[in-house]
């Protein structure tokens, strides 16, 4: 899972990124440069269960992000950030609503859905213009020959055209198997998910909803949305101490770090869920698409148990959790044995049986 952080100059999606992954970006690289990073996925249950089994190994699933140009008229002009975008699964756009005199807006004043509207316009314009551009070669390409699959492909074109004059993202509009299979190579970034990460000042943590208007804008636009003080962020990612972080937090009022509900959220709009392999040697959380059937989450974990799949072995997480270990689970009739038309649950601990 790849997510793409975007936003205007002096929104703090930098200081965001670099407290998500720890990486700071170098010296002498150009802002109209992505830069890559990684961060853990966190995840309570998969400390839950690191607890229980005390394992020699564990890995939590990780995600990638990547800091994008920022979004200036020279880098929209050249098309740089379209480009990057493209290579995303996932948007997560960072709109500034802290007030700070020391630093400067571009356009002179705090107004976040302002700036919404003016990234989303962007977006938007880009996806029209290349479709635009589509029609017109799919019209030439069928006056010289008639082929059914362009035919069709035109109509879908029309579509979404339609689609974005009303300034409507492309994720909100119905496509079928064929119609994904037909632009699975396009760039076309409002198909994207997007999460919008409202950067908010220090006395605004745990006290300040999400203004009204910005809550309607991503509901319009079928965007999740979260609070963040990214500076506040950064400083408590700077404490040595688990026990100090939660202590700072605690005291601000702030539930869950920003890496937690950014994750979250992401993995809501790309439908995608969590399961567990456990045991001494390994406890590990492995990322599937929601509704998958069992062979196919073995298959996240090697291609060999795909392919060999007999039965999974599954255990809820909240059961286990009830039942305090895997003994009284199972003397309970809590572990169960599933075929190849199981569809894997999020919080599921699967043991796979397999032969090859």
């Amino acid at each position: 899972m790849k997510i793409g952080i975007v936003g205007l100059p002096q929104s703090g999606k930098m200081t965001l990124f670099e407290t998500l992954t720890g990486n700071q970006r170098r010296e002498g690289v150009p802002l109209s440069k992505a830069v890559p990073g990684s961060a853990d996925i966190l995840d309570a249950r998969f400390d839950a269960l690191v607890s229980m089994y005390d394992p020699a190994k564990e890995a939590r699933a990780r995600i990638d992000l990547m800091l994008l140009p920022k979004m200036e008229r020279e880098t929209i002009a050249r098309g740089d950030i379209f480009r990057d975008i493209a290579d995303v699964d996932a948007i997560c756009h960072v709109v500034r609503a802290f007030d700070d005199e020391s630093v400067y807006h571009v356009d002179g004043s705090v107004d976040p859905v302002r700036d919404m509207d003016m990234v989303n316009a962007e977006l938007l314009l880009h996806d029209q213009i290349f479709v635009e551009k589509r029609v017109e070669r799919l019209e030439k390409s069928l006056k010289k020959i008639k082929d059914e699959t362009q035919q069709r492909e035109l109509g879908l074109m029309h579509r979404m055209l339609t689609h974005l004059e009303g300034e409507r993202p492309l994720r909100m509009m119905a496509m079928d198997t064929d119609d994904e299979a037909l632009t699975r190579s396009y760039p076309l970034i409002t198909r994207k998910e997007m999460v919008l990460a409202l950067n908010i000042g220090e006395d605004d943590i745990g006290k300040a909803p999400m203004p009204e208007e910005v809550t309607a804008r991503c509901n319009d636009g079928q965007m999740k949305a979260m609070q963040v003080s990214a500076k506040v962020e950064s400083e408590i990612a700077m404490l040595d101490t688990e026990e100090e972080k939660r202590e700072f937090m605690d005291d601000l009022g702030i539930g869950d770090m920003a890496l937690e509900t950014l994750t979250r959220l992401c993995l809501e709009a790309l439908g995608l869920i969590s399961f567990f392999t456990v045991g001494k040697d390994e406890v590990r959380q492995w990322l599937v698409r929601k509704n998958s059937p069992a062979p196919v989450a073995a298959g996240v974990i090697h291609s060999d148990l795909q392919r060999g799949f007999i039965r999974a072995e599954v255990m809820t997480y909240d059961e286990l959790m009830a039942y305090g270990d895997e003994a009284a689970l199972k003397k309970a009739g809590k572990m169960n044995l599933n075929g190849k038309e199981y569809i894997v649950e999020d919080g599921d601990i699967l043991n796979i049986r397999f032969k090859v």
